[in-house]
């Protein structure tokens, strides 16, 4: 991923969530094995208890809980909201259940701003479990929460401690058997090897310097993914570089993701220049130098010992790869270059699955476009995975759903194969960040490392709920890429300066940000 160049992304205009009703006394609502009256449908509008749930606030704002016109499905939801800051909780009791792992699934909007908002599973005999609600004013978001239940009971919660103004949406609420959670929980740091060449430093967060893959897998991080170019002017993230740091991922207990970009630089979907030692070789040609390098990169991970868990056959190839042979405007040929790939991952190693990725998640037409031809032509692969930067790729609801609908559509798991977010707008070198002001931001997350794990979060939280298991999780884009001198984004130019060191996720003092709790998403 590199973009040289920023667009603005359209704000989305908050909506009024409506007026404040007058407090009605609290409803206990009768125990129950099933959820009763998820989609706030039973009483109509005004109800600020409503039937089968009930409303508690310490501060007497039962007020702040009602329902009103406006449903995600029906015709009415639930909604939080009060002219004064308030907490309030809407919350149904269960019991009677099969003990066993239990999900909830809601659909929710939120105008943001709260200190939290939240829908939650607990008093059900295991560690309580929540999901924050998305900021999201403008279109419903479906997200999940799953705990393991084994007292028989359970309490389905929607919790809003808020200020002023600050309001939620909630609809259409299910409470099924089963479970949720992520497998993937990575991170990009090709980079690492470079900067740590250069002299850059990491720390833990009290400021102990450390090991940087110790420091991000005592977060919780589980996958690394590392990108391979060809013969690269700098010599990093080549083949002997990725062997040294594959060594240290697994040494680590993580899995590993490697990024074949076949070039010896960067490839995206502005640009898939064939690296030079294939200039001016035949499409036939082509195929054999894609099997070869991949075989050759890959077998020797595995006669290492690290043999590649999964694979990117091309970096977000959204118009093919290996300009022109391997453009889009040739699918044919395209198939039969990742085909080749494919078939070369599978030799090494039959169970190391193959990703094909494309940037812009929020862009359903566009993927649906490409992987109905990939289907056409027979391109082979596992796993599918998108870019998606919220600041540029558009919102939530679009990425939830493209998710959604290329994990049903073509029966494959889903992945966020890259995303990001800053903690600051500031430079820590005289290049200028990719993302610096405030009007390149999603709005409801503010640069700085709360708005960063919040994002981190809710991606994260619109992969989980892809339906049937199907996704996998989510890899952040070079948590390492701090600002070390000489490591900056052009291989071929050691003064080119680093626009994505506002993104990492270790501070400009070097240390880790607490916005790396992300990792340990259920």
């Amino acid at each position: 991923m590199f973009h040289p160049r920023r667009t603005l992304r359209a704000l989305l205009l908050p909506l009024v969530a409506g007026l404040a009703l007058t407090a009605l006394p609290a409803q206990t609502a009768q125990a129950a094995a099933t959820l009763g009256n998820g989609g706030f449908e039973s009483d109509g509008t005004g109800t600020a208890t409503p039937s089968g749930w009930s409303t508690y606030s310490a501060a007497g704002q039962n007020s702040a809980s009602f329902t009103e016109s406006g449903g995600h499905g029906g015709s009415y939801r639930l909604t939080h909201w009060a002219s004064t800051a308030y907490k309030v909780e809407t919350y149904q009791y269960l019991s009677g259940l099969t003990n066993g792992y239990h999900t909830l699934t809601a659909w929710v909007r939120s105008g943001g701003g709260q200190n939290s908002a939240y829908i939650a599973l607990k008093n059900c005999g295991s560690s309580e479990q929540r999901t924050d609600l998305p900021v999201s004013a403008g279109s419903w978001v479906r997200i999940v929460t799953s705990v393991n239940v084994t007292n028989n009971q359970c309490t389905i919660s929607i919790n809003s401690d808020a200020k002023a103004g600050n309001w939620i949406n909630v609809d259409d609420l299910t409470f099924t058997s089963g479970s949720t959670g992520l497998s993937v929980k990575g991170s990009d740091i090709s980079s690492l090897a470079k900067s740590e060449a250069l002299g850059g430093v990491y720390r833990t967060s009290s400021g102990t310097a450390g090991d940087a893959v110790t420091i991000l897998k005592n977060a919780g991080m589980n996958y690394a993914r590392l990108k391979v170019w060809v013969n690269p002017a700098d010599g990093y993230n080549n083949k002997t570089r990725v062997l040294a740091m594959a060594k240290r991922v697994k040494a680590a207990g993580m899995k590993l993701l490697v990024d074949f970009h076949y070039s010896d630089t960067w490839a995206d979907p502005g640009k898939q220049t064939k690296p030079s030692a294939w200039s001016g070789h035949s499409y036939s040609q082509l195929k054999t130098d894609v099997y070869n390098h991949t075989y050759d990169v890959l077998n020797a991970l595995k006669a290492q010992g690290t043999t590649a868990d999964m694979v990117q056959v091309g970096n977000e190839i959204n118009g093919g790869m290996l300009w022109s042979e391997g453009s889009t405007d040739n699918w044919s040929q395209l198939a039969g270059l990742l085909n080749s790939g494919y078939s070369a991952v599978k030799a090494v190693s039959s169970g190391t699955q193959v990703a094909l990725h494309l940037a812009n998640a929020g862009d359903d037409a566009t993927v649906r476009w490409w992987f109905d031809n990939a289907k056409t032509y027979g391109i082979n692969h596992d796993v599918i995975g998108l870019s998606y930067y919220g600041y540029w790729h558009g919102s939530l609801a679009a990425a939830q759903t493209t998710l959604d609908d290329v994990a049903s559509r073509y029966a494959k798991p889903v992945f966020i194969a890259e995303t990001a977010y800053p903690f600051r707008l500031d430079s820590d070198d005289s290049l200028t960040n990719q993302i610096d002001t405030t009007g390149e931001l999603v709005s409801g997350y503010p640069a700085g490392a709360a708005g960063q794990l919040a994002w981190m979060n809710a991606v994260a939280n619109i992969v989980e709920a892809v339906p049937n298991g199907r996704g996998l999780g989510v890899f952040y884009w070079e948590a390492t890429w701090t600002a070390v001198s000489g490591n900056g984004w052009d291989p071929a130019d050691a003064t080119s300066g680093n626009g994505w060191e506002n993104q990492a996720l270790f501070g400009y003092d070097d240390k880790a940000l607490s916005s790396m709790a992300w990792f340990s998403h259920r």
